[in-house]
């Protein structure tokens, strides 16, 4: 995985962050002055009820929605004061993102699904670390197959390969387990706790407790804001 240098400088740092967002009824505050430090190798679990804010913190890391108001630094890199092509760039090298839904490419392999930010990034390395990353999360069986020919469980492992086969600094995580039964869910989560043990600093949103608790920290919102951020003794996994 990344090189896991000494660093004081937290991978993300968020200040007084808002963002509002217009709808039919006007604009929607939907993060309202949000404070964040996330440290190089932490795995944080953000949860709250729906409406509080939690996937929309993770689009504002991932340079995806831009904040109304704030500071957001993640990896070093200042989102404010990027331009369009800066956060593309920063989304390709610095951050993997892992969604409920899966996001695969129908008509695209799993190895060549894994291997699309590497391709993006030119690496001429790019189908002999898009088979390492499959083969650690146990898909070696499943090189040629399409999305179509998976599990849920199998797309999902084959959308985590594709968010850490690039390095990043941050995997960003949103409700990965939403779309799966319980016993794959724990699966799932054990890969993560691989990650996590790899130094890997990793944000997870979830609404489920179960699978929050997996974290060492877990932070809740509540009406665009921090309302709790605690420590955690994990009970399975990150441990």
């Amino acid at each position: 995985m990344h090189d896991k240098t000494t660093s004081t400088e937290p991978v993300v740092l968020i200040e007084d962050l808002h963002l509002t967002l217009d709808s039919v009824a006007g604009p929607v505050n939907i993060l309202r002055g949000l404070d964040l430090l996330v440290e190089g190798g932490e795995t944080v679990s953000i949860v709250g009820p729906s409406g509080s804010g939690k996937t929309s913190l993770m689009m504002v890391i991932a340079g995806i929605e831009r904040q109304t108001k704030g500071r957001v630094v993640v990896a070093g890199a200042d989102l404010g004061a990027m331009g369009e092509d800066a956060l593309a760039l920063y989304r390709r090298d610095s951050v993997g993102i892992v969604f409920q839904s899966f996001h695969l490419v129908p008509a695209m392999t799993a190895l060549e699904n894994v291997a699309i930010p590497l391709e993006f990034a030119r690496r001429d390395d790019a189908d002999k670390r898009s088979r390492e990353a499959l083969i650690s999360v146990s898909l070696e069986h499943r090189l040629t197959h399409y999305p179509d020919q998976l599990s849920g469980g199998e797309q999902q492992r084959v959308a985590i390969a594709r968010a850490f086969v690039n390095k990043p600094r941050i995997i960003l995580a949103d409700e990965p387990t939403g779309n799966l039964d319980s016993k794959t869910g724990v699966e799932l989560m054990a890969v993560f706790s691989r990650l996590h043990h790899e130094g890997n600093t990793i944000v997870l949103i979830t609404h489920e407790s179960d699978v929050a608790s997996h974290a060492h920290r877990i932070i809740s919102l509540r009406d665009g804001l921090v309302a709790d951020d605690m420590m955690n003794q994990p009970v399975r996994v990150f441990d």
